[in-house]
């Protein structure tokens, strides 16, 4: 005896039906859904349907009035691109791979509160392009990579890249105003913290569970306690930032 036939193709016998309608369809007609797989005429009819709303669930990146969604991300890797740059510079300087903090460059750029009174304002800047040692520079590339790419797609690259900055710019704030005077920090990891709380805040603006982006931050806020060496309150004051800035530009009057 016969199975049940495709909907849209007569020929083709297929035992899997779609999750929304329940007709039987072939894996051609199929498309991967949030749970199991739906026709292409539900998913066309869905997609039609959030078109007109004014939020959806699947496509509120697209309909809200502060997303700026781009196909790909194109910030992310010229971040990338100057980070690597910048330290392979210094291990050219410093004539060391892993001793490369002792480059010329490095002692000029790291941020020291005390040279940032004495007129190296640019030091608040240029201290988050510099890294002591290839691990350092790789975890936070593997962090800007993996939590900022969907952050960009969805607030777009200018806003991306401006939240990028400003927690750049608040993690050194905080550590200008509160650590010691003449210690000297350096490292992307109070802008990627500031991306954290980015990603969480748009997942609660989307009605998305921020559970996931929540655990990441929970953990490397416990690692930045645990491990000595790390700037506690860059990673803080980033995430602060990030967060706060991230929040004005998703919850903030749609005229503006």
């Amino acid at each position: 005896m016969a199975g049940p036939v495709c909907v849209r193709h007569p020929g083709r016998e297929t035992g899997v039906r779609c999750t929304r309608c329940d007709r039987p369809a072939c894996p051609a007609c199929l498309r991967e859904a949030s749970i199991g797989y739906q026709c292409v005429d539900c998913v066309a009819g869905d997609a039609q349907s959030r078109r007109r709303a004014s939020t959806g669930s699947k496509s509120r990146s697209s309909t809200l009035s502060w997303a700026a969604p781009t196909g790909r991300s194109m910030v992310i890797p010229i971040l990338i691109a100057i980070n690597v740059a910048i330290f392979v510079f210094t291990v050219a300087q410093a004539g060391s791979l892993s001793n490369n903090a002792d480059a010329p460059l490095f002692q000029q750029w790291a941020l020291q509160p005390a040279a940032v009174v004495q007129g190296a304002w640019w030091q608040l800047l240029t201290s988050g392009f510099l890294h002591i040692g290839p691990l350092h520079l790789i975890f936070n590339m593997i962090a800007l990579w993996v939590i900022g790419r969907d952050l960009e797609r969805v607030l777009g690259s200018v806003r991306f890249l401006v939240v990028y900055l400003v927690s750049l710019l608040g993690g050194s704030l905080a550590v200008f105003l509160f650590a010691n005077p003449v210690s000297n920090t350096a490292g992307a990891s109070g802008a990627v913290f500031g991306l954290m709380g980015g990603l969480a805040v748009v997942l609660m603006r989307l009605r998305l569970s921020p559970r996931p982006a929540l655990t990441i931050i929970v953990l490397n806020v416990i690692i930045s306690f645990a491990v000595p060496n790390i700037s506690i309150l860059g990673h803080l004051g980033g995430l602060a930032c990030g967060a706060a800035l991230t929040a004005a530009m998703v919850y903030g009057p749609k005229s503006r």
